[in-house]
């Protein structure tokens, strides 16, 4: 007979500090994809022009073993400064934004008026036939405003995936 102990999988949000010059960010992806690790989201952008580093917010799951093994051959990276684990590392606060497009005419364009606004989510272009609606906060949130426009006609979706960041007045 055979036992197997699951570990539970966690989502962790991991922010890394790396100089902001061509390559990085494929030496940084591909050391989850050599490994098997998914992303289920990905952002990067310049954070600091004047020392030219970047920030790259990934999130990804795991055994807390596989969390430890991504983090610490994140740091082995050359070109990364720091590496901080925003789940684990206590509050943090975790965005994204979505461009949603939605498709409807009569009662179907003012149910998804009416949802957009319990939502927040703000009209950045509409038409006759379609609305372009703007929305942030958490994964979870744009997920139900996604599936509720669904049936109401939804065509297509942009997102940016998730950017985070820790709370309190200590920096990375």
């Amino acid at each position: 007979m055979r036992i197997e102990i699951l570990a539970d999988v966690e989502r962790h949000a991991i922010a890394v500090v790396v100089d902001n010059e061509a390559g990085v960010l494929a030496r940084v992806i591909g050391l989850f994809s050599g490994r098997g690790y998914n992303i289920e989201s990905l952002t990067v952008a310049e954070v600091n022009a004047k020392e030219k580093l970047s920030r790259i917010t990934v999130v990804t799951s795991g055994t807390p073993m596989v969390i430890e093994q991504i983090k610490h051959q994140l740091a082995r990276v050359v070109p990364v400064h720091s590496v901080s684990d925003l789940t684990s590392e206590g509050p943090h606060l975790e965005r994204e934004l979505a461009l949603v497009k939605v498709r409807g005419l009569g009662e179907k364009r003012v149910e998804s008026l009416r949802i957009a606004d319990i939502f927040r989510a703000r009209v950045v272009d509409s038409t006759i036939e379609s609305f372009v609606f703007e929305m942030t906060g958490s994964t979870e949130k744009l997920n139900a405003f996604i599936n509720l426009m669904q049936p109401l006609g939804l065509t297509d979706v942009s997102r940016t995936g998730v950017v985070a960041i820790s709370r309190g007045p200590e920096g990375m």
